[in-house]
């Protein structure tokens, strides 16, 4: 039945405009029992507030925690299987071994998570934020996921992350020259002048294999030059700056290789 516009609101309806007091106390009623019992399947979670609450081996099948806040939450060994976590903070959550099969992981923020023994579905971590995670089995990111995560660390100045990055999207594609070039460059920015050198060698190899001798023989310079002795820059070796804001003009000549290696990779 259609209402008459200055007849009032019916008291349903007002409490639908207002945001349903009820259902936040019933939400509030769930909250509470998740956390003294640790069983809250299919529950309606949205929005809730669960920073660094105790959830070891909860129940949670199912249920609606979207845009819930779980920072620092405990949550090893929980079943959180089919459950909606989208653009949920698991931020430094521990997760170790949560079942999370079915889960919906979009926009969720696991950074500095402890993932060590979960269980996930392939590829379950492509549409997360995960930088800094712990325990994610190898294989469960792409090639460009890890290559992408590098450049990223790389472009913040977080040269150890990056390196270590660029080198698990090696494991996974360890013919991409570009990958092999941007550890070279991390590597050189912390110094490691012999083992960047000995990655733009191997980007060389790769680049005269696929015929672009231009790039191989200007990787191979770049090593040599490397190892050269010369007066040390500010800000580290100083490789890496020197490619991208032109503060060594020995290297300038490889800027658009460098520009190429630091760019995010498609998926």
């Amino acid at each position: 039945m259609r209402l008459h516009p200055l007849l009032p609101l019916s008291l349903g309806a007002a409490l639908v405009l207002l945001g349903s007091p009820a259902a936040h106390c019933a939400q509030q009623d769930q909250v509470i029992r998740l956390l003294e019992q640790r069983r809250c399947s299919r529950c309606q979670l949205q929005d809730a507030d669960l920073v660094q609450a105790d959830l070891r081996e909860a129940q949670l099948q199912g249920a609606q925690l979207q845009r819930a806040n779980l920072s620092g939450a405990r949550l090893e060994g929980a079943d959180l299987r089919g459950a909606n976590l989208s653009f949920t903070s698991l931020e430094g959550a521990s997760l170790r071994g949560a079942d999370l099969r079915g889960s919906q992981l979009l926009g969720t923020d696991l950074r500095r998570a402890d993932l060590s023994g979960a269980r996930l579905d392939p590829r379950a971590l492509s549409r997360s934020h995960w930088q800094g995670a712990q325990g994610i089995a190898s294989g469960q990111q792409s090639y460009a996921e890890l290559h992408n995560a590098g450049v990223s660390a790389a472009q913040q100045g977080r040269y150890p992350e990056a390196e270590a990055q660029f080198s698990a999207a090696i494991q996974q594609q360890p013919e991409a020259a570009v990958s092999w070039v941007a550890r070279g460059i991390s590597r050189s920015e912390q110094g490691q002048s012999q083992w960047a050198a000995q990655d733009f060698r191997y980007a060389a190899l790769l680049y005269r294999q696929a015929g672009d001798k231009a790039q191989a023989d200007a990787l191979e310079k770049a090593a040599d030059q490397l190892l050269e002795p010369r007066k040390a820059s500010k800000g580290g070796n100083g490789l890496g700056s020197g490619l991208m804001g032109g503060a060594m003009a020995a290297f300038q000549f490889l800027a658009p290789i460098a520009a190429k290696a630091l760019v995010p990779a498609a998926f």
